[in-house]
């Protein structure tokens, strides 16, 4: 591979690095529309429009040449990064191109100063943990990242809110159930008789509601269990609530919103085989064995779970770890509890060495300088800053969205196009929320509310974990980050036609919109604790992703997936030429195991390692890049924790 020989210029290009150090931005600490900022789509979305070549000009050169272009920071295109250099040599050159102007994709990492100290969030990925088993590939990247998942019983305090008379709660707002009102949520074995008391419900809802979590009836008699799970996989947990459990159609407002957080839409667009693999209600009666049923959704499945670790930024400390090892002066610390607290240094992301991140810079178009089949070289075009430029590469992998990689190969094949072009995203919005304090929050014995008819269906106190010097908020006088969840939706149509709704949703609505709801939902929520927006609310950050998880496949909407045809992800991850492909999208699971799996079998194809072949299997592990619940880990789980 290439050496690492700086040239003059590049000499240059580091003094000027040394200077610009000290007054370089820091992404982290921005606040406001953060996520898919303002800026970081306009020339994919013009490529898309088939505007962007009209007034592109021609590139420029820039006599930069490469032995891997990785498109997109995200943890699959930092991971790709590290893996051709363990392959290929310490001195193998690697650039990074990414079109935010922060690195790790959707493991985006929030900071907040108040009070002479740095308060952490997570604007995306939330955790290391799955509904099986990391792969071998993915344990052996954490554990040379020095990630020891064993730790996390000693970096939560698991009791800090229950300690305090602290646990889950539903927000039932006027629009939907006519009232404002907070209720908490009955603990496992707790009576429902007092909660359905209290919550604003018709009168048929509090019976049919009663019924469901009370009563074992088997709603479908008559079939075996394989027959009853291809039927429940067939029809929506709606449907199956009105229909087969004969409930009033008032239950379905209380329920709508469970899935958001997994699947991005709501009981309408999630089957029934699924709700009984989440553990919600309807399906104690229908003894149904605890195994998979056909097109059953790998979030639901019955198995064992991989261990659980959060960082205070949730994944970002794993995209912080790989840029460390790539770009050792970029990120300082020996171990991961440095990083956890470490300022990175983005001034030198791009200084001259043989690993590059550029950032703000839109990858346009990726093609062989000659026949795929038999080109050495990949020309890389991208936009930054008002410019067209140009790098060359003997090998290149996309780890950008499935769907956009046909805008930026258009010599691939058609049926390769139409499968990346199938791989959508989930919308789905992150907001950090900075707090004076959470007195309101101690006031009313709430930790978590479920909000299933409001702008944002989470709000969640951040989860107490100690790492490193990093210390959490203990004391409800003390500030702390707040965490909403917002997964636009169009209840009736197909999933992919409300992902598509919701995208366009987010595009248009404005950081004006996102922060009256905010001030708006948590006044109405916390009001009766003593909650005023204009005093407690230091600091919102909204991290906004119109493309956020990849697209899972639906028992309700994709005939393949129970049926058992060919899976469009395999198809659209093929090696071209030296261009391979590596993202969440190639194995149709928004998970980091996944991503991570798939960029070890990107390289492991353009370097012709034996270990390639069959790597990154579809649908063989799962690990939710997002938040999937606080459920899962938090002391005092509902009763339809996912756990």
């Amino acid at each position: 591979m290439g050496g690492a020989l700086v040239s003059p210029r590049e000499l240059l290009e580091l003094g000027r690095a040394d200077a610009a150090s000290e007054s370089a931005p820091y992404p982290p600490a921005l606040t406001g529309l953060r996520g898919s900022h303002d800026g970081s789509f306009d020339a994919a979305h013009a490529l898309r429009d088939g505007t962007f070549w009209e007034t592109a000009g021609s590139p420029a050169d820039n006599g930069e040449r490469y032995d891997l272009v990785v498109v997109g920071a995200g943890i699959s295109g930092l991971a790709a990064a590290w893996y051709f250099r363990k392959a290929a040599g310490r001195s193998a050159r690697i650039l990074i191109l990414d079109n935010h102007d922060d690195f790790g994709g959707h493991a985006r990492r929030n900071e907040f100063q108040v009070g002479g100290r740095t308060l952490i969030g997570y604007g995306g990925t939330f955790a290391i943990d799955s509904p099986a088993p990391y792969s071998a590939t993915a344990r052996a990247m954490l554990a040379e990242l020095g990630v020891d998942v064993s730790r996390w019983a000693r970096m939560f305090e698991r009791s800090l809110y229950a300690s305090l008379g602290m646990g889950a709660a539903i927000f039932f707002d006027r629009e939907t159930f006519g009232a404002d009102r907070l209720v908490r949520e009955p603990a496992v074995g707790d009576p429902w008789s007092a909660f359905l008391a209290q919550a604003p419900l018709s009168e048929a809802a509090r019976r049919d509601i009663g019924r469901l979590v009370k009563e074992r009836p088997d709603y479908l008699p008559g079939l075996d269990d394989d027959a009853k799970k291809r039927r429940l996989a067939r029809m929506s947990y709606a449907d199956f609530l009105v229909k087969s459990a004969a409930c009033h159609p008032d239950v379905l407002p209380f329920f709508q919103a469970r899935p958001h957080s997994l699947y991005g839409v709501g009981i309408d667009a999630v089957s029934a085989l699924d709700a009984w693999g989440l553990g919600l209600p309807g399906f104690t009666g229908m003894k149904l064995d605890p195994t998979p049923g056909p097109g059953m959704g790998l979030d639901a499945r019955p198995g064992p779970r991989s261990p659980f670790l959060h960082f205070p930024d949730g994944n970002a400390t794993l995209a912080r770890l790989l840029v460390q090892r790539l770009i050792p002066r970029a990120v300082p610390g020996r171990n991961v509890d440095d990083v956890v607290v470490a300022r990175t240094d983005y001034a030198r992301l791009d200084e001259p060495g043989p690993a590059r991140l550029r950032l703000n810079s839109t990858v346009v178009r990726a093609r062989h300088t000659g026949d795929a089949a038999r080109s050495t070289q990949v020309e890389v075009m991208y936009a930054r800053d008002g410019r067209l430029e140009r790098v060359r590469a003997r090998n290149c992998v996309l780890a950008c969205w499935s769907s956009v990689i046909p805008y930026l190969c258009p010599e691939l094949p058609k049926t390769q196009r139409d499968a990346l072009a199938y791989e959508t995203k989930v919308p789905i919005v992150y907001t950090s929320v900075l707090l004076r304090a959470w007195t309101s929050f101690h006031s009313l014995r709430a930790s978590r509310v479920h909000c299933p008819g409001s702008f944002h269906t989470s709000v969640d106190l951040d989860l107490p974990v100690r790492v490193g010097t990093y210390r959490p908020s203990r004391r409800p006088t003390e500030p702390i980050v707040v965490h909403m969840m917002r997964t636009p939706c169009l209840p009736g149509q197909s999933a992919r036609e409300q992902h598509r709704a919701g995208r366009l949703e987010l595009f248009k609505t404005t950081f004006e919109t996102f922060e009256r709801n905010v001030r708006a939902q948590l006044t109405r929520i916390l009001g009766a604790g003593g909650f005023e927006p204009a005093r407690d609310v230091l600091a919102l950050t909204v991290n906004r992703w119109p493309h956020g998880y990849a697209y899972q496949y639906n028992s309700l909407w994709d005939p393949f997936w129970i049926d058992g045809g060919p899976l469009p992800c395999v198809a659209a991850r093929q090696r071209f030429g030296r261009i391979a492909i590596a993202n969440a999208d190639a194995a149709a699971y928004a998970y980091t195991d996944a991503a991570i799996d798939q960029a070890h079998r990107a390289v492991g194809e353009l370097l012709g390692l034996p270990s390639a072949s069959g790597a990154g299997a579809p649908l063989r592990v799962r690990t939710r890049t997002f938040r999937s619940s606080v459920e899962s880990c938090d002391e005092t789980p509902g009763q339809w924790s996912p756990a």
